[in-house]
């Protein structure tokens, strides 16, 4: 929040010319830039036309809260009004979207999204807008959760005349997500009479402004039937030993104010993902207040769309390692890191603010943000510098914030068919652990198979989705990405060429263009299968079948693997990079997209000694359930 005072302060401040600098004064201090020239106008332009109604309205005494920070979200209400019900007495809130349009219409014929003729694109209906951070408010500020009825929202757009925006009521209005033009500002005022009383408001601000962050026990009854329900998943053996160790913790923590981090470590398949769901879901139904956060983009879009796909409110509980840097010391029983192989050493990035930039670990962040902190990981899927989630770094992280720490390992797993001895033997061919590369003795769980080339490789993949497998092909960085891609073009650039072969990356951002999903989709989305997916589309998720390119930047030369790193197209490289790390990293990527196959997975290499050395390895066998040998 930028600034709060009562309506007929803040209206003084504008008839004095005084509002728009202090409000520029506070956001440079609180962002560390300068705000930009359409929040300047807004602030000159907007909030005088709002603080004008209130006065109107008698209502002068209503504190408002300009700018007002939604929790763990970068996104801002323009004002929220606080002050007294006018029935009940309780404390009411009024969240405002202010925009200064004169007209507005909805792009090709959707009312959801609108066209303002001096924006290049489409924007969110305010209706729409307001309606979705007021349910954001009610989910996670504990002030409200209990009472929805204490909150309301309205879009005033102030310029516009009713015949100018009348096709954005094409969205049906609520309690929360209603909209007033400067032609009906008279019914705007009779509006704000009917959720505010002429009395003093700064007690209600106090109350909204102490409100506890954390999702609101409605909010986790609902995602308790989409989680939780959705699926019965069974667990076995160390995965119910994990969800117990972790359900102890909670009870001890909510019984005797005791801290404890969880680390749960185990490779590919082992079941870390699904022990998170099922923590996730169970707290909900016991009425626990809990998070699930990841580092992947890819990962907690890919869990939004599938958690919230009935419920679009369910997905606010998937949220990023970085959303944590404000958060305060135990406001959550329990937050669950999946994919913890991914925390970063800050959080900080090029966007984060300097007040913000203390230097301090992410993991401690994380730790200090939840009473049962629970990181899930395997550390041999570490694939991009800064990346730092090993169990040692978080036990020594745990220990000097005194907090007890236990680590309980997965040895089985999933995914591979259920082989344990495949995910060894991968472990050994790329020499992680110590080892080296074996014969593949087939153990009758998972398939595995070389290619002479990257057609045979993807002709291959085509005959078992025609038999109704899922199958995807993926490969090292080594080919240049192009980002820049638009409607206009008639396909995707084929990036990824070998030879006469060629086919393009996965898409880069978060559109569907020319038929691809999004990148973060690319996994688990059937149009993904034709582009290639790179380490950080397909870690974390599994397919049937997976087809995998090993490029020029992991190569077998005479009795040895040499990594060059001057194949790598991957920009988080850079010449700061150590060797040794590069090479750490190149080998964890392969590892990762070796093992994201169900039923199988083929190779092959783009260098010829390298292609001989992985025959040697794999020797040709019969394919079971009518798949047919490539080779």
């Amino acid at each position: 929040m930028l600034f709060r005072e009562s309506a007929t302060s803040v209206a003084a401040r504008t008839l004095e010319g005084s509002l728009a600098a202090l409000l520029a004064e506070n956001f440079r201090h609180k962002h560390s830039h300068q705000p930009g020239a359409s929040e300047v106008r807004s602030w000159k332009h907007s909030l005088p036309a709002l603080t004008h109604a209130l006065v109107e309205a008698g209502l002068g005494d209503v504190e408002v809260m300009v700018e007002y920070g939604l929790p763990l979200t970068s996104k801002r209400a323009d004002a929220i009004l606080a002050g007294v019900h006018p029935t009940t007495g309780e404390p009411s809130y009024v969240v405002v979207e202010l925009k200064q349009w004169s007209e507005a219409h909805p792009e090709d014929e959707d009312p959801l999204l609108c066209r303002i003729g001096s924006y290049a694109h489409p924007v969110l209906n305010p209706i729409e807008q307001v309606r979705g951070y007021c349910e954001y408010l009610l989910s996670f500020n504990g002030a409200v959760e209990r009472s929805p009825e204490s909150v309301a929202g309205v879009a005033f757009l102030h310029n516009a005349t009713e015949s100018g925006v009348r096709a954005l009521r094409s969205v049906p209005e609520t309690p929360h997500g209603r909209m007033y033009t400067g032609q009906e500002r008279g019914a705007f005022i009779d509006f704000l009479r009917t959720r505010l009383a002429p009395k003093p408001g700064a007690e209600a601000a106090d109350i909204l402004l102490q409100g506890k962050v954390r999702p609101s026990k409605q909010l986790m009854s609902v995602a308790a039937a989409e989680v939780r329900d959705r699926e019965q998943f069974v667990l076995l053996a160390e995965q119910r030993l994990a969800y117990e160790v972790v359900m102890s913790a909670v009870r001890k923590a909510r019984h005797a104010n005791h801290k404890r981090v969880i680390v749960v470590t185990g490779g590919p398949g082992s079941g870390k993902s699904v022990i998170a769901l099922q923590l996730l879901g169970e707290l909900y139904r016991r009425g626990i207040p809990a998070l699930h956060a990841t580092g992947s983009q890819s990962f907690t879009k890919t869990m939004r769309k599938v958690a919230g796909a009935r419920k679009p409110e369910v997905r606010e509980l998937f949220k990023y390692f970085n959303s944590f840097m404000q958060a305060e010391p135990n406001d959550l029983d329990v937050l669950i890191c999946d994919e913890a192989h991914r925390l970063r050493l800050t959080s900080a990035n090029r966007y984060t603010k300097a007040e913000l930039r203390t230097g301090r670990p992410q993991v401690a962040e994380l730790i200090d943000a939840a009473r049962v902190p629970v990181f899930l990981l395997d550390q041999h899927q570490v694939v991009r510098p800064g990346e730092m989630g090993t169990r040692e770094q978080i036990e020594q992280a745990a220990a000097e914030l005194g907090v007890d720490c236990t680590v309980v390992e997965l040895d089985s797993q999933f995914r591979c068919g259920g082989s344990d001895a495949y995910v060894a033997w991968v472990a050994d061919l790329l020499g992680l652990e110590g080892g080296e590369p074996t014969v593949w003795e087939p153990d009758g769980k998972v398939e595995l198979l070389v290619a002479d080339s990257p057609r045979e490789l993807e002709d291959f993949l085509v005959a078992r989705r025609d038999e109704d497998y899922g199958a995807r092909m993926s490969a090292g960085y080594c080919w240049k990405w192009t980002k820049d891609i638009t409607p206009a073009m008639r396909s995707l650039p084929a990036d990824v060429v070998i030879g006469d072969w060629s086919r393009p990356w996965n898409l880069f951002g978060d559109r569907s263009l020319l038929g691809a999903p999004p990148s973060s989709l690319w996994a688990t989305d059937e149009a993904g299968f034709g582009q290639v997916g790179c380490v950080y589309t397909a870690q974390g998720f599994e397919y049937d079948w997976s087809g995998v390119i090993i490029g020029p930047d992991l190569v077998w030369r005479t009795d040895h693997w040499v990594v060059d790193r001057t194949a790598s197209k991957d920009p988080s490289f850079t010449k700061a990079t150590p060797d040794a790390q590069i090479d750490r990293l190149i080998r964890n990527t392969y590892k990762v997209l070796l093992t994201r196959g169900m039923v199988g997975t083929i190779l092959y290499s783009t260098d010829a000694e390298t292609r001989e050395k992985l025959r040697s390895l794999i020797p040709p066998a019969p394919v079971t359930d009518g798949t047919a040998d490539p080779v």
